[in-house]
């Protein structure tokens, strides 16, 4: 792995504890930038590094960070929304995975769209599991999807069009320095 890479994982493990911090109100849903900078890193650096950026800042969240929305330390676990943050990682390498052969806007926006549809395929199943099994409770499919993802999916779609008009320039930027 060449320094370089090494610094573009870092750059966006560092974007994407930015993004947790980053979050404005949509409706009922507090919208953080977590998933925009994971889907660049899927798109800029590809599966792999994308993948590893993100396996980056979930792991110093674990080890104490404070770099997660509520905080950081393994007890993060047992947050419901944990496994948005495990998601994280498939996200930015399908994402990545998607678009390294083809980069047309709708190759773009399509691969987006899948590795979102992968952060919730794990987020999803994580905050029933939490609080179905750990916490005892009792949350159903169908308030699942209205409360944890149907209120963030605008702000999904505008983080998906705005990747797909910002990805190619700055992928034109990073050829021309490397």
């Amino acid at each position: 792995m060449k320094t370089r890479d090494l610094i573009y994982c870092a750059l966006f493990a560092a974007l994407t504890a930015i993004g947790a911090f980053l979050h404005f109100q949509f409706m009922h849903a507090t919208i953080t930038l977590q998933c925009f900078f994971t889907a660049m890193a899927g798109l800029l650096l590809g599966a792999r590094l994308g993948a590893l950026s993100q396996a980056l800042y979930v792991g110093l969240g674990l080890v104490g960070l404070p770099i997660f929305a509520a905080g950081g330390g393994f007890s993060y676990v047992f947050n419901p929304t944990f496994g948005f943050l495990l998601g994280l990682i498939p996200a930015a390498w399908v994402i990545g995975r998607l678009a390294e052969k083809n980069r047309t806007p709708l190759r773009l926006a399509l691969a987006c769209a899948a590795g979102f549809a992968v952060l919730y395929a794990i987020g999803l199943p994580y905050i029933a599991l939490i609080v179905n099994v750990y916490n005892g409770g009792a949350v159903s499919a169908a308030k699942l999807a209205t409360a944890y993802m149907l209120p963030y999916l605008p702000g999904d779609c505008l983080k998906i069009v705005v990747s797909v008009l910002l990805a190619p320039r700055i992928l034109r930027a990073m050829a021309r320095n490397s």
